[in-house]
């Protein structure tokens, strides 16, 4: 058996963080866990007005940041609705939405996950939270046709960042 891959993180919201990846990148994903975007894609389509992950680009494959839309400050026409969609940080944290070694929220759990992290509490948690999303999927569905990109912009945009897309 090959030995795991170590990651070292060292960015501006976590120093000396290490985790093993238990599988390889895109495998081993829990099978009620179907994001419709893997995290390379969602950052070329356009997430968090560019900002999420721009000094942090060492952790994750070069590759998911070739055509991703990055910015060192919040850019809201990085966004793939060009819409605003987003709380600060400090709001996620008032409201319980950060767990455990992951300080940026879900989407940071989603990428180490996707690599090949697994902590299995954490990620039972995080699977938890994508599936309660789906509401808003179920909304759009709801109240617009399918080609029509600009119904609901603002909803659309958290469904995408939450790897969901509602017509899929």
């Amino acid at each position: 058996m090959a030995p795991r891959q170590r990651i070292f993180v060292s960015d501006k919201m976590q120093t000396d963080y290490r985790y093993e990846l238990a599988t390889q990148t895109g495998e081993g994903i829990a099978q009620d866990f179907r994001p419709h975007y893997t995290p390379e894609e969602m950052l070329k389509l356009g997430v968090f007005e560019g900002k999420y992950l721009s000094d942090c680009t060492n952790e994750f494959p070069d590759s998911w940041f070739t055509e991703a839309k990055t910015s060192d400050q919040p850019d809201v026409s990085l966004n793939h609705f060009a819409i605003k969609s987003r709380q600060p940080l400090g709001a996620w944290r008032e409201k319980g939405w950060i767990y455990g070694p992951d300080p940026r929220g879900w989407f940071q759990w989603y990428c180490r996950y996707y690599l090949g992290r697994r902590l299995t509490e954490i990620d039972r948690t995080q699977i938890g939270r994508w599936k309660a999303f789906a509401r808003h999927a179920r909304q759009v569905r709801a109240n617009c046709y399918p080609g029509d990109v600009f119904c609901r912009p603002r909803q659309r945009q958290a469904l995408l960042q939450w790897s969901y897309d509602p017509f899929i």
